[in-house]
């Protein structure tokens, strides 16, 4: 019988435990948008690969900055860690700027997040992709 360590390096595939924690406890998920109300939405991924990802930002008029990310992904570990890390980061220290948030980049995910497996980078870019597309439904919506 073959081992599996043959076939596949398992170190490729181990999580680190920040993705773990945001795994097992995902922060800024969004169960139910029925009655939310959100300043920008966004979408991204395709429902033919599986991967779907959805945000939505509040954002303080007064400083321009995301207030409040949320989101929710039909993805592996991966998309869902790297998601909620990105909601943390965009909101955390009072909220980045819409213009620095745009500016967030998936490498900037993952070295927070401690790594992913190289298979695993399409995931971080879910969220970021969604994120833009949320902040630019606010911007259409507000005349910026």
């Amino acid at each position: 019988m073959n081992n599996i360590s043959n076939t596949c390096n398992v170190q490729e595939w181990l999580y680190s435990d920040i993705v773990k924690d945001h795994f097992f406890n995902p922060r800024n998920i969004l169960l139910d948008d029925k009655d939310y109300r959100a300043d920008g939405i966004g979408i991204s991924g395709s429902p033919l690969c599986g991967d779907m990802m959805a945000v939505w930002i509040k954002v303080d008029e007064n400083t321009g900055k995301i207030r409040e990310c949320k989101w929710r992904t039909f993805g592996c570990a991966s998309a869902i860690g790297s998601t909620s890390m990105m909601s943390v980061m965009v909101t955390e220290n009072g909220g980045m700027t819409l213009a620095s948030a745009k500016r967030i980049s998936p490498e900037a995910i993952i070295e927070r997040l401690g790594g992913l497996p190289d298979r695993k980078y399409h995931c971080s870019v879910l969220g970021h992709e969604a994120l833009r597309k949320a902040i630019e439904d606010y911007e259409n919506n507000h005349g910026e």
